[in-house]
């Protein structure tokens, strides 16, 4: 379940008033259940999936991609399996780990394991959210974030696009107020 985190240590974990915070600056966060088929837990619990394991792991969710293209029009989705064990991982998430934003949405279910979006709010104050099995959220293109692992090493996601050209970042050069 969802916990935002502030520079000087507060915590809010309360799903109704993480929505309404996370509201106010145009992200939607939801909880759904992660998938609790005996396969689909088999599956989460594996630190790596081959494509077809990916694809039997996408096909438990179908659900929710139905959803989602009704309401929003996505039109593509694809899962990202993030381990402790992938060669050049801190370089992949470095990448990340710098305040950007995006011209698209970015839309994550996730459905195994832990990771941290912080966020820019307008007055430039920070705050990260730790998302974790369960965690829908959808930041909004143009939101100043970053994502980090911090003390997590795996992380198994769905992503979810209208238009994939609009997922490359776009740094702000703004510095973090978190060491990651």
């Amino acid at each position: 379940m969802a916990r935002m985190i502030f520079p000087n240590g507060g915590e809010i974990s309360d799903l109704p008033t993480l929505q309404g915070r996370l509201a106010a600056i145009g992200i939607t966060l939801r909880h759904w259940p992660a998938p609790s088929t005996l396969r689909g837990m088999e599956l989460m619990e594996k630190p790596a999936l081959s494509d077809d394991e990916k694809g039997e792991l996408l096909t438990l969710v179908d659900n929710r991609f139905e959803e989602l293209k009704r309401e929003a029009g996505y039109t593509t989705r694809d899962m990202i399996v993030i381990h402790e064990n992938i060669p050049g991982l801190a370089d992949m998430l470095a990448k990340f780990e710098k305040i950007h934003y995006h011209t698209d949405d970015e839309v994550r279910y996730i459905l195994a394991g832990k990771g941290y979006f912080g966020f820019v709010e307008p007055d430039g104050a920070q705050f990260m959210l730790e998302v974790s099995a369960g965690d829908y959220i959808n930041v909004p293109a143009n939101a100043e974030h970053w994502f980090t692992m911090r003390d997590s090493r795996r992380i198994k996601a769905v992503r979810y696009f209208i238009d994939t050209s609009g997922w490359t970042p776009v740094y702000t050069d703004r510095p973090l107020q978190f060491t990651n």
